[in-house]
């Protein structure tokens, strides 16, 4: 028998927080970093909507490995939504089709500001074409139930505020239940503080709830955000990595939520990788560690037991198996893609007999890591809606 999950209404969330004067309080899509054992962590301290990473649907229909890869969930997994990147209604309705029976809604990424993404027509580059991303959100509200949650991230356009009203507006017009705004165009940089006033404005001339995204560190930063725009939910990326209890009120990592992702890592029936594990550590502890005590860390390689040493070491915390539900073992139909596909044409050719998204560490990471002393300039990062094939925004 096909194992199910829950489902959880997000158009009722945000309705419930509006009667409540008050705000939805999101995790962004992180690349890499928005697995099922990091979504668990943050719901933990206050997180009320979780997302996945940003997954090319392209890949998850075509491949097993992609999908089994990309995507874990178990029954406390909720309220979670799937992000793809599309660039075509086929392959969007179809991700979204394989996805449904896990998920409680699922984001069209339309913000990924990264040049390997918008060099392949993903991401912000579909900003240019608001008539192709308003049909592939009417696709999927289309041929998915009402009570299922469809939803786009964008950012601001560099034309004008009015062209980002009246995109926002046509998108709004496909049905979908909620929209996500970045305050900066796709062209500028972290050091250019969000257009809190463009997103009040945004907000104003749409009826669908708008999410607010873009620096985001503390609660304080999430409440000004609700206060000065009246958005309906507030998203954070680089400063949930940071600090995974940032929604809890605390100004920086607590060493109890350190202690909990120890937990979660120990727990027998997780496979996240090394690598994964190490990183959300090398940022939630950054503060709590000298930097001689970074260099030890940050160049540890492959061995979990070494990094509970570590902590058991210098900060008396020893890890114990949680108790988390058992991830469910999902099957994905993919019958419909090949139908579809073959109805437009022959079956396109891709190579993923050696899919990885975790070949290599991200700019961001590396950035962090001062020993390795990369300089971030190169890239946005803001980064944390996107993934695949070694292709980083972070």
């Amino acid at each position: 028998m096909e194992e199910t999950k829950p489902k959880t209404n997000i158009a009722y969330l945000f309705r419930d927080a509006r009667a409540n004067n008050s705000y939805l309080k999101i995790c962004a899509p992180m690349v890499r970093y928005s697995k099922l054992e990091f979504r668990n962590l943050v719901r933990s301290y206050g997180t009320d909507l979780t997302f996945t990473s940003m997954i090319m649907a392209d890949s998850f229909c075509q491949s097993e490995k992609a999908r089994l890869n990309e995507f874990t969930t178990n029954r406390d997994d909720t309220p979670v939504v799937v992000q793809f990147a599309a660039k075509n209604s086929v392959d969007f309705l179809s991700a979204t089709e394989m996805a449904f029976p896990y998920v409680d809604g699922v984001d069209l990424n339309c913000g990924c500001p990264q040049r390997w993404a918008m060099q392949d027509g993903y991401g912000s580059a579909l900003l240019k074409t608001p008539e192709l991303i308003a049909d592939m959100l009417s696709t999927v509200r289309r041929n998915l139930p009402s009570t299922f949650s469809v939803s786009v991230k964008v950012r601001l356009l560099q034309k004008s505020l009015s062209a980002t009203i009246d995109m926002c507006r046509q998108l709004e017009a496909c049905g979908i239940t909620f929209i996500t705004i970045h305050g900066r165009t796709p062209a500028q940089k972290t050091n250019i503080p969000v257009n809190k006033e463009a997103l009040k404005e945004i907000k104003s001339s749409l009826n669908i709830p708008v999410v607010a995204n873009g620096d985001i560190f503390s609660l304080h930063d999430a409440d000004a955000m609700h206060c000065s725009t009246n958005c309906d939910g507030v998203m954070s990326a680089r400063g949930m990595l940071s600090n995974p209890a940032l929604y809890a009120g605390v100004d920086r990592t607590p060493l109890e939520c350190v202690q909990r992702w120890l937990d979660i890592t120990a727990q027998a029936d997780t496979d996240i990788t090394f690598q994964a594990m190490h990183h959300h550590l090398t940022f939630m502890a950054e503060s709590l560690l000298t930097k001689e005590q970074r260099i030890v860390f940050n160049n540890m390689t492959k061995d979990k037991s070494r990094v509970y040493d570590f902590f058991r070491e210098h900060f008396q915390l020893e890890s114990q198996p949680c108790r988390h539900p058992p991830k469910l073992v999902c099957s994905f139909a993919d019958e419909e893609y090949r139908k579809r596909v073959q109805y437009r044409g022959s079956m396109r050719k891709a190579n993923l007999d050696a899919y990885s998204s975790e070949d290599r560490d991200g700019a961001y990471f590396l950035n962090k890591v001062d020993v390795l002393n990369i300089d971030d300039s190169a890239e946005d990062v803001d980064f944390m809606d996107g993934n695949l094939f070694g292709n980083d925004e972070i």
